[in-house]
Parts: C-alpha cells; structure tokens; sequence
C-alpha cells in the first residue's frame, strides 16, 4: 500500500497554491463566509472557509476572490484602514495586508487553538481571541503576538475596545453555561470576569460609548437568543427581550440607538430605541448568518452559511442577496464540446452554458425528481437518470426534456451511451437496464449483484464495467448481455469507474464507516487484479476521469474542504490541487486536456483552465541551480539566493505553513526573527519547478 506521510502532503497542497480553479456557480463563490467589514462606505471584505477573502470596491455591486495564503478557515477579519487588514481563524492562523488584499503574509501567533476575532485599535495595536481562552496582543502591526493570562479556559468569541486601555470579550463557556464577560481597563495587562447573570453563551460584543454596550448570544437551556446590555461599562449586565427563538451570532449598531442583531436561523432583528424594543425583519433567507455590518444608517451587509451575502439601502426594510445562482446539490457534469456543457441536481435541476461556463442557464426539466447523472450522445442530444427510476431525453440541446419509460422506479444513478442508440443506465438493487433505440425502450439486464451500482462505463462497445455499494463490481464482454459479478475485497462504496482501455482501468470510492480512508484503485487487467494507487487518511473520492492513459483527475472531499488530486503518470503518484470550494465535490469532466470542470454540494462549479494548475516535481523537472541559503544557522533574517518568479513558503516540521510571499527577483531577505528555534523546511514554487531546503533558526 503506498503511504503518503503528513510532510508529504503538506508539500502536495502547497504545489497547488498556484492552482487554477475557478468559481462559476454560486457568484462571486459559495463557501460560508463567517465575517464581513468596511473600513470605508464603497471598500469592503468578507472571509470565510478555506481560506476565502473577498472584495469589493464599488459597495457591494462587484466583489473579487483574493488569494489569501492559507486554506484554513478564517473567522474574522479587521481593517484598521482601507489598506491594512487581518484576518483570524483555525489552526491560530492570522494573516495581514498592507495592499488592499493583493497579498497577504502569515504571521506567527505562538498557537494553534482556533481564533475566532481579531480589532485593532490603532494601527499597531491589536488582540485576537480564541478557543481555550486565549487571548494574544501586538503592539507592533503583527509582526509579533503576546500571549495575555485571560483566567479562562472558555472559548473566547468576540472582542471590542472602547478606547486604547478599556475592553471587553465575551465567552462560550460550555461547562457551566455561564454567560460570562471578560473586561480589562489596562490594555489586556489584566482581565476581570463580569458574570452576565444568566445561563447561556455569547457570541458577540459591541459598544457604542465607553458605557453603553450589548452582548448578544443564546440562552440555557432553551438556545433561544439573548441580547445583554450595560450602561455602566460592564459592571451590570441586563437582559434585553429579543422574540427569537434561534441564538444570536452578531450584533452591530449605526448609532446611540439603532442597532442589528443577525441569528443563526437566518433572522434579523432591529432596534430604534437602545435595545428596548425590537422588530423581526425580513431577511429573505432561513440559512445561519455569521456576521453583520452597516457603513451608514441604511447600507448594510450580513454573511453567512453556504456564501450567504446580503445587502440592504433601506436600514434593513429590504435585504437583496448578492450572490447570484443555484445551491442545489449538484450531481454531474457533461460537455459536448469546450464550450457547451450541462450539469443535474437536486430537485430535477438541469444547468446548461455555451459559453465554457461563463454564465449558466437553468433549463426546464419537467420534474422535481433528483437527477444523478447526464451524458450526451451528440450536441444535440443527451439523457438525464435519477430518482425514481426517472430518464429524460432531450433532441434540441436541452430547450425541451421529454420523461421516457425505464421500466423502474428504483433509483438510477449512472447513464453512459456506446453509441447514438445503444446506452446504459444502473442504481440502486443491482438494477441494469439497456436501449438499442435510443432510449424509445429500455429492458432489464441481470446484473448479479444485489447491491446498489453507482456508476457505469464502456471502453468499448461490447465491454463494460458497473461498480457500486461494498466493494460491488461488475463486467460485461457481450455488449451488457451478460454481467459477471468481480467482487473487489472491500467493504467501501465505489462510486465511480474510468477505463482508458479494455483493461486498464481505476475505481475510486470511500469508506461507509468513516474510519478508513477512500479508495483508489487500479487495474491492468480487466479488473482481475486491483492494486491501490491512492489511500490518503480523511479523504474520500467520488468521481474519477482520464484525459488520455497517463492524465487523470479524482474529486471528492477532505477533511477542510473538496478534494481535487491529479496523475500524470497513470496513477503512480497523485497530487493534491488546491481547491476553491469547502464542498464535497460529486463529478469531474474534461473536454479537452486543459479545460476541466467539477461539480458537488452547494451548487458548486469549478473550472480550470490550464489543466488543474501546476502539480510540481512531478510536472516539470526541478532546476538544477539549486537554493542557497545564509547565514545558516540564523537568528534574524535568512538571504535566498537562486530564486525565480513564484511563491516561497515557510514549514515547521509538523507541516504547518508560518510564511508565504510571492518572489520575483533572484535574491530575497525573509524575516525569520519571530520563529522559535528548531529546524524548517523552505519551499520554492517557480516557473521552471519546486525546490526544497532546510534551516536552522537558533
């Protein structure tokens, strides 16, 4: 079995970081954004998972996915101006800019508990809260954090300075639900817990003077939500009646008086009257919200689950949603050429574009029925198999679908055509069933198999292979006549197949249980003998495809986010490519050997351009000038010499990334006088390949 070690794959994802794939669907991306901020009314930006930061500059009406550095997932964002900012999250990840979010840098936190909120407040001046209690200060713009004693071990979830010495944080603390306020009134120096008074978790701190201030959260043990408020600088705490019944995740106010509560049930509340009263207003949308802001007393913006992004100019009266497309789940892709393709789902979805996916047009199905799969004989025609035993069939490019007769209602979830009129469909209850005329009749194939079969496919005419549900395998060599049942010695759910010839072949596929990692294996004889290829920890796979013998690409999920891997080398070695959505990822088709597309939960597609994006060592062959590096040991700052135009990156040993910045000269000074002492690893991802060296930092 072959073995990838943790450093290994470190470096894999790190190869992608120059990756190429792109959002199409959701716009501008559909990964949950957990906060938002505008350092000016037109300059705003939003995070969230894997690593996304978004922009705009034109309040809202365009917004920009900017290259953050990280694929963690970041919690909360602040920008002391428009040009300076930070951003916080898991694995104590904090990241800065001074550009606008051109490029961001990783800065050292001394943790790796989870970080939750980051304010400043001033330009060099700033805390960050976390997980276990942890608070960390600077005090000069990052470049280095001090660890504060909080006198907690509570999760720690929103922080707010009302001057330069005076702040609060507020906690979660799950062990005695205690809704409990930190305060400090000397810079973080000390912290005194302020006991709320009430049972319960807060999520979220803001003042709107140095006296008056709300909290806001959840209360014990009925989770409906709950505004605190202080009018005497948090020595009293009083509990505001919000009607609610989902817990509060963030609390903003425009002024003295007004102010906006958002909830995790998709709510928002407003008060005219310092909390007094307040009014349920209409969203639009029942999916959690994460954060909220206003640069006005009428412009405001909430974010949140799925790529939520809300916007209203009306002081909440009306919300209009800023992301554009569906968020059905998304089961296959297929395209008939670089620029037509179509994609089903979820509740009979059926996308089509034509222009390599630049925009996607929703088709009328005629059904609400789940559709799994798509495949098109020509460019004009195309079937479509799903719940229900449901087959449509479309002659005019998808402008009309007509529901055929299969013969089944038992779940169809693969469709493959070895011709214009002799084509397959297999799903649940071994079923296999087979037209001659193009689908006009469609008649029951024994299979031998008992379980589900989840995907079908023809190298050939005659010969054909249907995998499915604890380790099912079947093979024809008669056109689908006959089936004999080759049971794989495994118990995971194979969910995809893709032969590049009669015999050679790969199956990939993931673990019921959860325990084990997916599979991904290979055969070079028909499917008599089975090597594993790929078995990575976390990951699973559900869908593989080649571009010619060597090439070929496997989608699914890992544990941060989708998984996109790719092989030049058919099979021997996959690499990891980075991948833009936090979504399980269902299909992955190819039209040429650049243009490739991927489809999955929350109505994700991805596309590239270039094949994936560089996959390093394996792809170019490394530059034979190699790095040097002085003075080695070191104690302050590093010179690299024999550099070209990419990107570095600085490891520990366990793989955690601590430095990335883009290069484009031959020599580069990095600041390394923040690392504690021990051995690291420097990578360099470049035009001509990959190099790796080691340092000492002592």
């Amino acid at each position: 079995m072959k073995k990838l070690y943790p450093f290994i794959i470190m470096l894999l994802f790190v190869n992608a970081a120059m990756a190429q794939w792109h959002w199409q669907n959701p716009l501008p991306q559909g990964n949950s954004l957990n906060s938002i901020c505008f350092p000016s009314s037109n300059i705003g930006y939003a995070v969230g998972s894997v690593g996304t930061v978004i922009k705009t500059s034109d309040g809202g009406a365009n917004w920009t996915i900017l290259p953050s550095g990280t694929p963690n997932n970041l919690a909360s964002v602040c920008f002391p101006s428009p040009y300076t900012g930070y951003a916080v999250g898991e694995a104590g990840t904090i990241i800065k800019t001074t550009n606008g979010g051109i490029n961001w840098i990783i800065l050292f936190s001394g943790t790796t508990d989870w970080l939750s909120s980051v304010y400043f407040t001033d330009a060099n001046t700033g805390y960050v809260v976390g997980g276990a209690g942890t608070i960390l200060k600077t005090t000069n713009g990052g470049t280095s954090w001090t660890a504060l004693s909080s006198g907690t071990t509570s999760d720690l979830w929103s922080v707010f300075f009302t001057d330069s010495l005076t702040g609060y944080v507020v906690c979660c603390n799950y062990a005695n639900n205690n809704q409990t306020i930190l305060k400090t009134t000397n810079g973080g120096a000390s912290w005194t817990a302020i006991s709320a008074g009430t049972l319960g978790g807060l999520y979220s701190v803001y003042f709107t003077n140095e006296n008056t201030g709300y909290a806001a959260g959840f209360s014990y043990p009925s989770y409906n939500g709950t505004i605190l408020k202080t009018t005497d600088s948090g020595t009293n705490w009083d509990t505001l009646s919000c009607g609610l019944t989902g817990s509060l995740t963030s609390i903003y106010f425009t002024d003295a008086n007004t102010g906006y509560a958002a909830s995790n049930s998709g709510d928002i509340i407003k008060t005219t009257d310092g909390g007094t009263n307040w009014t349920a207003l209409s969203s639009g949308t029942t999916d959690m919200l994460h954060s909220i802001c206003f640069t006005d007393a009428n412009t405001g913006y909430a974010v949140g689950q799925f790529g939520i992004f809300l916007k209203t100019i009306d002081g909440g009266v009306s919300w209009t949603s800023l992301v554009s497309g569906t968020r059905d789940w998304l089961g296959s892709v297929y395209f008939t050429d670089a620029n037509t393709g179509y994609v089903v789902g979820d509740g009979g979805t059926i996308l089509k574009t034509t222009n390599g996916g630049a925009t996607w047009i929703d088709l009328s199905s005629g059904t609400t029925e789940c559709l799994s799969s798509d495949y098109f004989t020509d460019s004009s025609t195309g079937y479509a198999v799903g719940d229900s035993g449901i087959i449509l069939k479309t002659t005019d490019g998808g402008a009309s679908w007509t529901v055929l007769t299969s013969g089944t209602i038992n779940w169809l979830t693969s469709v493959y055509f070895t011709d214009a009129n002799t084509g397959y469909a297999v799903g649940s209850n071994g079923t296999i069933i087979k037209t001659t005329n193009a689908g006009l009749i469609w008649i029951s194939v024994s299979s031998g198999a008992m379980e589900g079969l989840n995907a079908v496919f023809f190298p050939d005419a005659i010969t054909g292979y249907a995998v499915g549900d604890y380790g099912t395998f079947v093979k024809t060599t008669d056109g689908g006549t006959t089936w004999t049942v080759l049971m794989i010695q495994t118990i995971d759910i194979l969910t995809s197949v893709f032969f590049t010839d009669p015999n050679t072949g790969y199956v990939v596929g993931y673990d019921p249980t959860g325990w084990d990692p997916g599979l991904m294996i290979k055969t070079i004889d028909g499917g008599v003998h089975w090597d594993t290829v790929s078995l990575v920890p976390g990951y699973d796979y559900f869908s593989v495809y080649f571009t010619d013998a060597d090439t070929g690409y496997a989608v699914g999920t890992s544990p941060n986010s989708g998984l996109i891997m790719k092989t030049i080398n058919g099979g021997t070695d996959w690499n990891i490519l980075k991948c833009e959505s936090s979504y399980y990822l269902e299909s992955v088709f190819f039209p040429d050997a650049f243009t490739g597309y991927t489809v999955g939960l929350g109505g994700t597609i991805l596309k590239t351009d270039n094949g994936g994006g560089p996959v390093g060592v394996i792809e170019k062959k490394p530059d034979s000038k190699s790095l040097k590096l002085y003075p080695d040991p070191t104690s302050k700052s590093l010179t690299i010499e024999n550099l070209e135009k990419g990107e570095l990156f600085v490891f520990n040993l366990n793989g955690v990334l601590l430095l990335h910045q883009e290069i484009s000269k031959p020599t580069t000074t990095i600041d390394v006088s923040n690392l504690p002492n021990g051995l690291y690893v420097l990578k360099v991802v470049g035009e001509q390949g990959v190099k790796v060296e080691k340092f000492i930092k002592n």
